[in-house]
């Protein structure tokens, strides 16, 4: 069973697109300008302040609340862990799905998924109106094992600029993925946005990740037309403070 948090890479994307596209909706799609460049590779301090956090439970309780999102936001339960149902089965049809490169898969998959050894790490998603989703997931290291994960992340995204791939039924889908203006958030980040089209439809994907000791945490907002910006800097530094500890109540 494919991992349902790998947003906006060949498979959910297209499927989403997939909707758009029968819904006829999308008419407001970026345009085609050019992305920015992605800025100089971002260094996060050494040494890191705080302590990791060593269990998921005590990481899951400072993600993101509904009560933090925009109004109109509800929380994805997970079918296998929250609701008790079992994986979904394989199916006879052939799954067509891919990049190409295969390593642009990644781009914007969890951090653990991308730099594995986390000592804690956890994962919340919302979906709302008009396809619209926020992301959050954040995993927390060891020694100096967030500045590792923190240049893995920007590897995948140097090396995926732009790249194309297919859905599970073949469908051509073309991403382009470019940098955005982020003040800072917590001890260090970087922002992109990634560009997902297909049959003339385009989603929007707004990220900001950013290390929070020896967290690092990885915030991601799509939607048809691109996130407004002074809501997204007011959400991710709520995420932030909340992985901090700073009024989680924990």
């Amino acid at each position: 069973m494919r991992h349902p948090r790998v947003i906006w890479t060949a498979t959910l994307s297209a499927v989403a697109i997939t909707v758009l596209t029968a819904c006829g909706a999308a008419e407001d799609s970026p345009d085609d300008a050019p992305l920015a460049d992605l800025e100089p590779r971002v260094v996060a301090p050494q040494p890191l302040s705080g302590s990791p956090i060593t269990d998921s439970t005590v990481l899951s309780a400072r993600m993101l609340l509904v009560e933090d999102v925009p109004d109109g936001f509800a929380v994805v339960p997970d079918p296998v862990r929250d609701l008790g149902l079992d994986p979904a089965p394989d199916y006879d049809a052939q799954d067509r799905s891919g990049t190409d490169p295969q390593a642009c898969a990644d781009v914007l998959a969890t951090v653990t998924q991308q730099s594995p050894g986390a000592s804690a790490d956890s994962e919340v998603r919302y979906s709302g109106p008009e396809f619209s989703s926020i992301d959050e997931d954040a995993a927390s290291y060891a020694d100096n094992g967030a500045v590792a994960a923190f240049d893995a992340v920007q590897n995948a995204f140097a090396q995926c600029t732009e790249y194309t791939g297919t859905d599970a039924d073949g469908v051509g889908v073309q991403y382009r993925l470019g940098a955005r203006e982020q003040e800072t958030i917590g001890d260090a980040s970087t922002s992109v946005r990634l560009e997902t089209t297909s049959e003339g439809y385009t989603l929007v994907a707004d990220a900001v990740v950013a290390v929070v000791d020896h967290t690092v945490v990885q915030l991601v907002v799509t939607s048809q037309e691109g996130v407004d910006p002074a809501s997204f800097t007011a959400l991710a530094k709520t995420a932030a403070d909340r992985i901090r500890g700073i009024d989680a109540g924990v």
